[in-house]
């Protein structure tokens, strides 16, 4: 039986995410970040949301657990559906949600490792101990490595983009309204973490544009079904000739 193609893909949903990561790779960003992250902070106070349990332990640590069990059951349903019929149909979509999710989630803690950048809470200008380093940059003798960029707690967000592609062929409009539920989630848990100085706003940023782009990885290498060319269309539609 024939599938059904996808609706085509623009390069630029590629392009121009990958564009403004590398942006905020090479580009000094404390311009922006300072001035934004000063509107969470005071002197005498320090981080207005330092403190605040219902931050802490709903909005940080809850809504992380709910995610991570959604992931976790998407993982044991793909599992059952190799091994139910009537389920198997339903592989391929929760294949990609489990790749895509774990993935993205994957690579955001393993470029905190490595990029080496400081939290705000750990900066001079907030009452830290540390000085602010960009991106690759040398930082001063003795200091240790950050582990903040990209931002952790956002991906719990963003790499539910996942579910846009699942939809994205089948109920085009539903999948439209879960991108912009996405986009709110994710933006409420990054300005969470914002207010108690554990990431800047490109930090989180940087977060959304990685699982975009790795949500549509995955969706492009295991769900996207390229359009037949008007000529195969042409042809498949022709009346066949008598021998």
């Amino acid at each position: 039986m024939a599938t059904e193609a996808s609706p085509p893909l623009s390069p630029l949903a590629a392009v121009i995410p990958a564009l403004l990561l590398a942006a905020l790779v090479v580009v000094d960003t404390s311009t922006i970040d300072f001035p934004v992250q000063h509107a969470f902070y005071t002197t005498d106070g320090g981080f207005v949301g330092r403190h605040v349990w219902w931050l802490e332990n709903v909005v940080h640590d809850f809504l992380k657990k709910v995610v991570i069990a959604f992931g976790v059951l998407i993982g044991l349903l793909c599992l059952l559906s190799v091994t139910r019929r009537p389920w198997r149909r339903w592989s391929r979509s929760l294949g990609y949600l489990a790749v895509a999710m774990s993935l993205s989630s994957a690579l955001v803690v393993s470029l905190k490792e490595v990029t080496g950048v400081h939290c705000p809470w750990d900066l001079r200008e907030f009452g830290g101990a540390y000085a602010y380093v960009q991106i690759g940059a040398s930082r001063e003798s003795g200091e240790p490595r950050g582990r903040c960029w990209p931002a952790g707690h956002a991906a719990t967000g963003f790499s539910l983009f996942a579910l846009f592609f699942v939809l994205r062929d089948r109920r085009p409009l539903l999948a439209k309204r879960v991108l912009g539920a996405v986009l709110v989630f994710g933006s409420l848990l990054a300005l969470a973490r914002m207010s108690q100085g554990a990431h800047f706003l490109s930090h989180n940023v940087a977060t959304g544009l990685i699982a975009w782009l790795v949500c549509l990885m995955c969706y492009r290498l295991l769900l996207y079904r390229r359009p037949i060319p008007p000529d195969d269309q042409r042809g498949s539609l022709a009346p066949g000739r008598a021998s």
